[in-house]
């Protein structure tokens, strides 16, 4: 499989969401396949060969089949030979925030977005009390978070990486999820930065 046959399997959801605004910043040579989660394209045999965690995102390329948003965003910059995944002392800081913002900030802030905006679909009611800890907890990691950026422009040297995606998850359903990013000046300053990119405001295939 050559690089210009690299194919991205996505839906239209959180992790999904970083992989693809990264594949268009990078300006990756991607195929995008959308995966019909409704219909449980998701749970197929022919999926669960690619996946078998049966999620989105997928990326299959020369160097085979590789599952997780944050390695795929790396993937991604290493197909373009771009720093955006740095290969110098940035990484090991880089790593840090990554595994600091999956189970601290973008894990409640993924509660949040699942608990107010995905179970409704599903007829599920949302649960007060998970919403509450979840706010409670994401104001708690938000703060380390302000504190960082108050002296950084990035999470991460002084341009974007992986890093900065990741982090910014969840952000765009701040509102409608009631994420309290808004308490989070500097937050807000950096996601704002982050909103002036096209690849980040319009992440999905047409």
């Amino acid at each position: 499989m050559s690089k210009a046959a690299m194919k991205l399997y996505y839906c239209e959801t959180l992790n999904p969401r970083k992989a693809c605004a990264a594949a268009r910043f990078l300006k990756a040579d991607v195929e995008f396949v959308r995966v019909d989660l409704a219909s449980g394209e998701q749970r197929t045999a022919k999926f669960l060969a690619l996946n078998p965690n049966g999620k989105v995102p997928v990326l299959q390329d020369d160097a085979g089949t590789l599952w997780e948003a944050n390695a795929i965003m790396c993937r991604l910059s290493d197909s373009v030979a771009s720093d955006f995944w740095p290969h110098d002392h940035r990484q090991i800081d880089v790593l840090r925030w990554l595994s600091w913002d999956a189970s601290h900030f973008t894990r409640h802030g993924a509660t949040l977005w699942f608990e107010t905006l995905i179970k409704p679909l599903f007829g599920g009611e949302p649960d007060v009390a998970v919403i509450d800890d979840a706010k409670t907890s994401f104001r708690l990691h938000g703060r380390v978070l302000d504190d960082h950026l108050a002296k950084n422009s990035v999470a991460v040297g002084k341009t974007l990486t992986v890093a900065d995606f990741a982090l910014a998850a969840a952000l765009p359903f701040a509102t409608a999820a009631g994420i309290p990013v808004a308490e989070f000046r500097h937050i807000q300053t950096w996601y704002g930065r982050l909103e002036e990119l096209d690849a980040w405001r319009n992440p999905f295939p047409a």
